[in-house]
């Protein structure tokens, strides 16, 4: 018996269908098991953090957020911690710091 073109593609259009019902299946058993609130973004939501509000803030304030001096504290504060620098010893957090432009650093130091 030989297959003519219409009953080839019905076949593979029946073997694509339950390849995809049964992908399907399978990613909605895995995501079915967990609980709502239980992803890996519940316990940060869960717990308040003032510097992630504090950067939330800037960033709603856009452009304005570089003028203001609470902003380029976070924004130092977040820097030293993701570059794994220790804070200096001699300033404290409650001051606000003070930025200079790479080039302004540059000329400083010739």
């Amino acid at each position: 018996m030989a297959m003519d073109g219409k009953a080839l593609a019905r076949v593979a259009a029946v073997v694509f269908v339950a390849v995809a019902v049964t992908a399907t299946a399978l990613e909605i058993s895995r995501k079915g098991g967990e609980s709502v609130g239980e992803g890996p973004h519940a316990p940060a939501a869960a717990m308040p953090n003032p510097a992630r509000d504090g950067l939330r803030r800037c960033q709603i304030l856009g452009e304005a957020a570089l003028r203001d001096d609470g902003c380029a504290r976070l924004w130092a504060e977040q820097r030293d911690r993701f570059l794994g620098l220790d804070k200096p010893s001699g300033s404290s957090t409650s001051e606000p710091t003070l930025l200079q432009s790479p080039d302004t650093a540059l000329r400083e130091a010739r």
